[in-house]
């Protein structure tokens, strides 16, 4: 058994799933939203519609895709299909590997499904970016719920951590704001926070930076440099996080 059959394995599982109905009715609903809020709005109504929606289709993307893996993870520990899987002659890392090109490709397909909604509201050179920088922070999640579910083992417990790293990462910014001191505070208690905010930071995956509903707007811009911003926090923490599953997935007794 190689990687590229648990993949496919994984992406038929979420074809099967309820995963294609949900993202149909997603589809529907933000469709609903605009035309609600073409009625509401007074100015600026298709960049209203574009930004709402937009916020809208990205939380439910996110939350989609790390359903899929933590529930995807825990159904195969109680079929024991790992144990199945590793008796083949595959190495846990080709396990690994395998299953999260699988999330991959749920990843992708989620993102440019939900992407499509917003031509309705913006040019497809600022939805093509959404999107790419939408599919990174999808992938960033996918490892992050590997890990987690290899981790924790338990649906509650696993996406708890998920959604508090997910909260974390796109709240970052506002924490760090938050926790610093003013030119006349001079204490150290605030000085502490705010090393700590900071420290926090530079370990964090910056999402809010990621896939901005700004970008769908003519007050915002996409630049070359966002895009590889986000290519590279990608490329980074997809591969330090999958490092560190890995590394909890041997160390398990299976």
């Amino acid at each position: 058994m190689s990687i590229f059959p648990i993949a496919r394995i994984t992406l038929l599982e979420a074809a099967r799933s309820r995963l294609p109905w949900l993202i149909g009715l997603v589809l529907l609903a933000s469709l609903a939203v605009a035309g609600f809020l073409q009625q509401v709005a007074l100015i600026e109504v298709r960049e209203v519609q574009g930004a709402i929606i937009a916020a809208l289709l990205r939380a439910c993307a996110v939350f989609f895709v790390v359903l899929f893996v933590v529930t995807s993870m825990v159904r195969e520990a109680n079929d024991k299909f790992l144990e199945l899987a590793l008796s083949q002659p595959l190495p846990r890392a080709g396990y690994l590997l395998g299953k999260f090109l699988g999330f991959a490709a749920v990843a992708g397909v989620t993102a440019v499904a939900l992407g499509l909604p917003l031509l309705l509201f913006a040019s497809a050179a600022r939805v093509s970016a959404w999107t790419l920088s939408l599919f990174g922070e999808l992938l960033i999640m996918a490892a992050v719920s590997l890990f987690c579910v290899l981790t924790l083992s338990h649906v509650v417990a696993a996406l708890s951590a998920v959604a508090g790293f997910y909260l974390l990462a796109r709240s970052i910014a506002a924490l760090q704001i938050i926790a610093r001191p003013s030119e006349e505070n001079i204490a150290l208690g605030p000085r502490i926070a705010d090393w700590i905010a900071h420290g926090i930071a530079l370990a964090m995956p910056r999402l809010d930076r990621m896939t901005q509903s700004a970008w769908l707007t003519d007050s915002g811009s996409v630049v070359v440099h966002d895009l590889t911003s986000a290519a590279a926090q990608t490329a980074i923490y997809v591969a330090l996080i999958l490092a560190a599953a890995l590394f909890d997935l041997y160390r398990q007794e299976i």
